[in-house]
């Protein structure tokens, strides 16, 4: 019995706000604000269904161990469920919950026909190797072949996973159905289907939605400085088109701390010296060291939390000193945060917001798999800028209309499509 060990690690969600309750507060604000009635505020508070999987996988050292998977399906009345799979030691159902609620309000912000989802494992992707990971991908695709398709539920890459187990995916389900199916799986490598643009669209949609707020506040991109959370992909991409915008990128921060320098740090210089160092920025130069969380409270005009989430809470909020904040991240500001921010008067584009420009250009991939027909990286931009342009414009008058947060206007905006979609539809 020794060899049968299960590795399953509870989430430390004690010390943070649970994700879930953060989600459903501004939910419940936003259905109260469009006078929701109880029939459709009770349909969309919980999701359409839950599904939890065990997986066994042989280890390199020849034992079995048992993982636990999951994937929650929000809502699908807008069309297929669309939401990433994430590896992580700390996985938890209450989390993949909130996530896939808060798939489903990105996609109807950004009116694209998609419902919502979330996938997880508790594992540790960073001491496993490929071959462990390989099989863990295939057992928890053979175990949701039922769920996955591409009418029904399309995973994509999220934290611990890349567009390596994304082909995994796609070729374990394929086997499935007896034929290549590329258009199940959404982040795949270019060669396999995946969409020029899709790597840098996430940053870039924070960029997007950065110049769009600043116009608004009549603030010039060359007169503004500012600080980003979370260097990986999100982060370093935002930071680097801002950088290329004219703005002065006064402080970064990665896994191995926070990094400042007053008069901006060169960003293509901190990515060039981060891909030549394990990924990581420890030992860059071309700044100065500070504490990690001085960087969200630090003298600049624009904050990029592109990290994790609920690191922007009560506790800190008060101190925040830039007049903008634009979401990268999921969740980066818990709700007891945003009735300080909102006193302090700091314009907030909301994550459901900012960062839908990744789910945005898989839309396009899994349009372009659809079609089978490649768009150039000039019509994944064009189009990826324009949704993304005209979501902000809508929930920007939505918040001028109401008189509200932009945060609520997001939720105000996907709730009423989703709502009115349940009535042209006839109910329930």
């Amino acid at each position: 019995m020794a060899a049968h060990t299960v590795y399953k690690e509870p989430a430390p969600i004690m010390d943070r706000e649970n994700p879930l309750e953060s989600m459903m507060s501004r939910f419940n604000i936003a259905a109260e604000i469009l006078g929701l009635d109880d029939e459709t505020y009770n349909v969309l508070k919980a999701p359409d269904k839950q599904v939890i999987v065990n997986l066994p996988v042989t280890m390199d050292d020849g034992k079995l161990r048992v993982f636990e998977g999951y994937r929650v399906i929000h809502n699908t009345i807008l069309g297929p469920s669309k939401g990433g799979i994430r590896y992580d030691k700390h996985v938890h159902i209450d989390e993949v919950k909130a996530l896939a609620a808060w798939m489903t309000w990105k996609c109807a912000v950004v009116d694209i026909p998609y419902g919502g989802a979330k996938g997880g494992i508790i594992c540790d992707p960073t001491t496993m190797s490929p071959g462990e990971l390989e099989r863990l991908t295939r057992a928890y695709t053979l175990a949701l072949k039922d769920v996955f398709g591409p009418d029904r539920d399309i995973p994509a890459p999220d934290m611990g996973t890349g567009p390596r187990e994304m082909a995994w995916l796609m070729d374990e389900f394929s086997k499935t159905v007896g034929a290549t199916s590329p258009a199940v799986v959404t982040g795949k490598p270019l060669v396999m289907g995946g969409s020029l643009g899709r790597t840098e669209a996430t940053g870039r949609g924070v960029m997007v939605s950065t110049l769009a707020a600043l116009k608004k506040l009549n603030l010039k991109p060359t007169d503004v400085s500012a600080a980003v959370q979370g260097f990986g992909n999100v982060g370093s991409w935002a930071a680097k088109l801002l950088f290329d915008k004219g703005l002065k990128i006064k402080a970064v921060s990665d896994i191995s701390g926070a990094y400042w320098n007053a008069d901006g740090i060169n960003i293509d210089e901190a990515i060039a010296y981060k891909n030549a160092h394990n990924g990581r920025l420890e030992g860059f130069t071309g700044a100065t060291t500070m504490d990690a969380d001085d960087l969200l409270t630090s003298d600049v005009d624009v904050l990029v939390p592109a990290a994790v989430e609920d690191v922007i809470t009560e506790h800190n909020a008060r101190d925040i000193k830039a007049k903008l904040i634009v979401e990268g991240a999921n969740g980066p500001t818990s709700a007891s945060a945003d009735p300080i921010i909102n006193e302090k008067g700091i314009l907030v584009v909301p994550d459901i917001l900012a960062n839908s420009g990744g789910v945005t250009v898989s839309y396009f991939e899994w349009v372009q798999n659809r079609q089978g027909f490649k768009w150039t990286e000039e019509m994944v931009t064009e189009r990826a800028d324009r949704i993304m342009n005209d979501a902000f414009e809508k929930v920007y008058q939505t918040s001028q209309k109401y008189k509200i947060p932009m945060r609520i206007a997001a939720y105000v905006v996907s709730i009423d499509k989703v709502a009115q979609t349940y009535k042209f539809r006839g109910g329930f």
